[in-house]
């Protein structure tokens, strides 16, 4: 990244000690987020969750911004599930017993990561609730009086903490970016390709972080997860990971290898999928990075609830952002700055094929490209 894309925020920080979690401290649960980071899944496609406890349900709701001491939030989670329910039963008859129904959320989860019929019957409503707390919680942001700037500040504060917190606790993390894409950069980006709309732009926001090594990047990964970035919002076909393989990764730890042998097995996914993931034909092809978009939940202060209008309300406190993550360790942002890879070197090529296209109309595949998508 450069500083004429994007309006960014750095920190550099040399921290050794603390209690910064390691590889040991992933469960089955994480191995099953960071998965879908890395390979840009959607969590309505599998079957089961894999929560061990009821502390991990309970952060895992933290990061998803509910207060299960909220009369407020409590109301709206039993909202939701009521329109998941009622949807299952007028469209698909789907049979739920009365007590999965009245189950409150911490039960679902907890029952969608056993075994059986009412297992399958939890997954199912928490799918429909996920779907539907999106689509309100969308609709919620389009009628609040406010704007992008207020929106992006409460994302960056939000995530500057957590990371600032990780730092404190040891975190490997040798360099920290916060910035947002400035507006001649969109530009650049919507005229550079032929099927992205303005709608359709991931990295308006986005994050960077560098770890020491790379079997950290998993560290810091899972340390999201689990404190800001909860994985079921992972935006599908959004993800390139052209850094480090999960598998043989994990076949190297040994406490990891047994847990991958347990990860929930996945059809692959189709042509529209393969589609999504398709390379950015401006990055070079040695460019490596780990690299997701989130919707990032964001609980929405008193000072613009206040003026939110009256039918507003119902929707909720939280909203969602997407958000860019860019992880890598510090050999691999080291070997990116070189030749090809360098962020100069990817603008030129960008800068050349939009000139050409604005003369003559037709967009061509820049010479040394079709690397990782990210760079943008």
């Amino acid at each position: 990244m450069s500083g004429s894309d994007i309006e960014e925020n750095a920190t550099s920080v040399d921290v050794e000690g603390g209690d910064f979690p390691g590889l040991d401290a992933i469960d089955l649960a994480d191995l099953e987020g960071i998965r879908l980071f890395l390979e840009g899944g959607s969590v309505i496609d599998w079957y089961r969750l894999q929560f061990e406890s009821d502390e991990k349900i309970e952060r895992f709701l933290a990061a998803q911004e509910i207060d299960p001491e909220d009369p407020a939030d409590l109301q709206r989670v039993e909202n939701v599930k009521a329109a998941a329910i009622d949807y299952l039963k007028r469209h698909f008859d789907f049979p739920i017993p009365a007590a999965v129904a009245e189950m409150d959320l911490v039960e679902l989860l907890r029952l969608a990561s056993g075994k059986g019929h009412r297992q399958l019957c939890a997954c199912a409503i928490l799918k429909v609730m996920q779907i539907i707390q999106h689509l309100e919680a969308r609709e919620l942001l389009f009628m609040l009086p406010t704007s992008d700037e207020e929106v992006f500040h409460l994302v960056e504060r939000k995530v500057y903490r957590v990371v600032g917190e990780a730092l404190r606790r040891g975190a490997p993390i040798l360099e920290f970016i916060g910035g947002r894409k400035n507006k001649d950069s969109l530009y650049t980006k919507l005229l550079s390709k032929q099927d992205v709309t303005a709608a359709q732009i991931y990295d308006k926001l986005r994050f960077r972080v560098v770890t020491e090594e790379r079997e950290d990047i998993l560290r810091v990964l899972n340390y999201l997860q689990n404190e800001v970035v909860p994985f079921n919002f992972t935006v599908p076909g959004q993800s390139t990971n052209s850094l480090l393989s999960l598998e043989v990764f994990c076949e190297a730890q040994p406490h990891l290898a047994a847990l991958f042998q347990e990860l929930q097995a996945l059809e692959p996914g189709d042509e529209d999928d393969a589609e999504d993931l398709k390379e950015n034909a401006y990055s070079a092809r040695d460019y490596r990075v780990v690299h997701f978009v989130v919707d990032m939940p964001v609980r929405l202060p008193e000072s613009i609830l206040v003026n939110a209008p009256a039918q507003a309300l119902p929707l909720g406190r939280v909203i969602f952002v997407q958000t860019e993550f860019q992880i890598l360790d510090s050999k691999t942002a080291r070997m990116n700055q070189r030749g090809a890879a360098n962020h100069a070197a990817y603008k030129a090529r960008q800068h050349e094929a939009v000139a050409r296209r604005l003369k003559v109309g037709k967009l061509i595949r820049p010479p040394g490209g079709s690397g990782a998508k990210s760079e943008s």
